[in-house]
């Protein structure tokens, strides 16, 4: 197993100097955005159409023995407005043509999130099966918008030699384990979980727990984690829409490994990664609002190089 960093966090650096800096922290592997939530600033779809500049790219990771866990494109390609779900929908279908050309394995994305009818204009995430308007509206999100996308999208991925990671993210229609595994038996095995602990905690999903659920199904991992305030959840409860600065008021936010568990907890969970068969790559997300993106990075770094001992070139072992 070994350490990476999901870029945005940098984006206001080029590639190559991205590079250098993780050199300096021990990271040779990173996730690229390609547009869409995460924008491209280090992996524009262009170099599909431009021979040229696809050299380039690769000549910058090759010089400095980088490699790149996965291509992220998170969009909605879902969204009841036509125009931005075609959108999405094009930037997912050109990443998964681009880690293809790449050679690279996994492109993460999120399963998106309809409206409530033909007519929306804005996505609707249902939350509860009462008063039962909201049992209709997810029926039909699932039978007319969801199955027919990720049925199609799910074998193109495969015809690509391509796999999907989704995020399981609130807001979307897969958020936990049970609806990643219901786009999983729609879309096909191509198709698995961008596991990312942060938005399990604050559910009360143990991460840990839903890699037992997951098993085969886990692609890639994000390393990100989560502090709750119980002082704050009897009043706000865990679906809390208040922004994610205002730290003193809310159930809970995000947090750089380590700061909203120990060194014992990601130690278990790396473990049962293990034992449930992944071998890949903990990419670094930083959204912690606490930390600078420079304090969130070097202390995560420095935190999961702890646990993650190199023997070998290429191979790793956890502690």
């Amino acid at each position: 197993m070994k350490v990476g960093v999901f870029t945005p966090l940098l984006s206001q650096l080029p590639l190559p100097a991205v590079l250098d800096k993780l050199s300096k922290l021990r990271i040779d592997t990173v996730e690229l955005g390609t547009g869409n939530y995460p924008g491209d600033a280090h992996c524009n779809l262009s170099m599909l159409d431009e021979p040229k500049a696809l050299a380039e790219f690769q000549g910058i990771l090759a010089d400095r023995g980088a490699s790149i866990s996965a291509l992220s494109c998170h969009g909605n390609a879902l969204h009841p407005d036509p125009a931005r779900a075609r959108h999405d929908a094009d930037v997912s279908r050109r990443t998964v043509l681009l880690a293809a050309k790449l050679g690279i394995p996994t492109v993460v994305d999120f399963s998106g999130c309809p409206g409530d009818s033909p007519t929306a204009t804005h996505p609707n995430w249902v939350t509860c099966p009462w008063p039962p308007d909201y049992l209709d509206v997810l029926e039909w999100q699932w039978d007319k918008v969801v199955t027919p996308y990720w049925t199609e999208h799910g074998k193109f991925a495969a015809d690509c030699g391509v796999q999907i990671a989704i995020e399981m993210h609130p807001g979307f229609v897969v958020y936990s384990p049970e609806t990643m595994l219901r786009l999983r038996a729609v879309a096909g095995p191509s198709v698995g979980a961008n596991l990312d602990p942060s938005h399990l905690f604050w559910q009360n999903i143990d991460p840990i727990a839903a890699v037992r659920v997951l098993g085969d199904a886990v692609f890639h991992v994000h390393a990100k984690d989560t502090q709750l305030y119980p002082a704050n959840l009897p009043r706000s409860g865990v679906l809390d829409t208040k922004p994610y600065t205002d730290e003193r008021h809310r159930g809970w936010i995000f947090r750089t490994v380590g700061y909203g568990h120990g060194a014992e907890w990601w130690k278990e969970f790396v473990s049962t990664l293990r034992m449930y068969g992944y071998d890949g790559v903990l990419s670094i997300e930083h959204e912690d609002s606490l930390l600078s993106a420079e304090e969130g990075l070097s202390k995560a770094t420095a935190f999961l190089n702890d646990l993650i001992v190199r023997d070998q070139p290429g191979a790793a072992w956890w502690v």
